[in-house]
């Protein structure tokens, strides 16, 4: 019984070690990918590092396998490849991907242009608790415990120091992490082949003296076996080497910084002023001035009190000459722009009930722009989750 437990102990201790070491060689060969999305789209490295590990099974899922998804995103009206595959219904869509990067890349977007997530970006870049939690609470799992087994794998592997690196200490951290596990496989398998050569050996030895014993013992004689004794101790392991230190602060010469929060791109920010003497306030959106209906304006009074002609005022808010204009409402006073800032790339619809229009009020731009960089045309009736390109690539 003793032996058993022993046995059994032994097995689990193994398992967890070998469990360990895959989420070691998963961070080394995923973190410089993280630290990029994560100047390329504001994700903290540490949430993505423990997202992809727990949804892809440490890499070895069959989503992560077969179809390069680190992050179990459901199709959601995606246009590109799909798997099938059964979840908390059975032979539910997944996104399929060309490779892993593409992946890491998608699940950033998802985050940083779906409504729901925006507010994440408004966290001090290092909260990754702020955003396991945040995650649940917009929707991504249905797990109650899901923030809780993020922040345990991002404590317990220190992705934390993910979070304030240059991409320049990554990159070097996961060559040398590779090259150490490069050289304990080697080992390891030097190791085996030592092991089977040495036991090899035992067992010819072994046979030899048996068939000598037999046959001295026929002819009653004394034995004349003087062969050496063959060791059977197992030769000692070769020190494994140690692992580099993950780096803890950004390197000097990583000039990159994280794009601000989309939410915050996209509010109203007052103007200058250098154009306006009037007591309303004037905002700036997408770089472009407007300002907000009250109760009892129309888009020609608006026009009157900043010297716009009528057709300037509609065209630059891409309306017709009977448009209604309702309290609340953003009216341009200038031309809006062919594309938004860098950073707000792209627009996820969150229902069906959005427009064009509404979308190019939005965002400041201009409604022909926005449906010419789409390939759209005419009346589109648009769809939850349809993907809306709002920068030229």
């Amino acid at each position: 019984m003793k032996r058993l437990i022993l046995v059994s102990v032994l097995a689990i201790l193994s398992i967890c070690m070998r469990a360990q070491d895959a989420c070691e060689l998963y961070i080394a060969k995923y973190s410089a990918m993280a630290v990029e999305e994560m100047y390329r789209s504001g994700v903290p490295a540490s949430i993505t590092l423990a997202q992809g590990l727990l949804e892809s099974g440490m890499g070895k899922s069959t989503l992560a396998t077969n179809a390069n998804n680190h992050f179990g995103i459901k199709c959601h009206k995606w246009d590109g490849n799909k798997v099938y595959h059964d979840d908390d219904k059975p032979q539910e869509c997944f996104r399929s991907y060309d490779s892993a990067e593409d992946s890491f890349k998608d699940h950033s977007d998802f985050l940083r242009y779906h409504d729901r997530y925006k507010f994440l970006f408004d966290l001090e870049p290092t909260d990754y608790k702020g955003w396991a939690n945040g995650l649940k609470a917009a929707g991504y799992a249905t797990s109650p415990t899901y923030p809780e087994k993020l922040i345990s794998l991002i404590e317990r592997y220190e992705l934390y120091k993910f979070d304030t690196v240059g991409e320049e200490d990554v990159k070097s951290e996961e060559a040398a992490v590779e090259e150490a596990a490069a050289e304990v496989k080697q080992e390891e398998k030097a190791e085996i082949k030592t092991e089977q050569s040495e036991t090899g050996k035992s067992r010819t030895a072994t046979t030899r003296r048996e068939r000598k014993s037999r046959s001295t013992s026929k002819a009653q004689k004394p034995s004349t076996d003087v062969s050496e004794p063959v060791s059977t101790t197992r030769p000692a392991k070769p020190e494994r080497p140690e692992k580099p230190e993950r780096p803890q602060r950004a390197s000097r010469n990583s000039s990159r910084q994280r794009p601000e929060s989309p939410a915050q791109m996209e509010r109203m920010r007052p103007a200058d002023g250098e154009m306006f003497s009037l007591s309303r306030p004037v905002y700036k959106k997408n770089g472009v001035e407007c300002v907000m209906a009250i109760a009892g304006e129309t888009y020609y009074s608006i026009a009157k009190d900043y010297d716009l002609f009528n057709k300037e005022i509609l065209k630059f808010n891409d309306v017709a000459a009977d448009a209604e204009l309702l309290p609340g409402q953003i009216v341009y006073i200038r031309a809006k722009k062919t594309q938004t800032e860098k950073g707000l790339d792209k627009h996820i619809c969150e229902s069906s009930d959005e427009t064009l229009w509404q979308i190019s009020q939005r965002y400041g731009i201009k409604l022909s722009s926005l449906m010419k960089m789409n390939g759209l045309k005419g009346d589109v009736q648009l769809r939850e989750d349809f993907v809306l390109k709002l920068r030229k690539k």
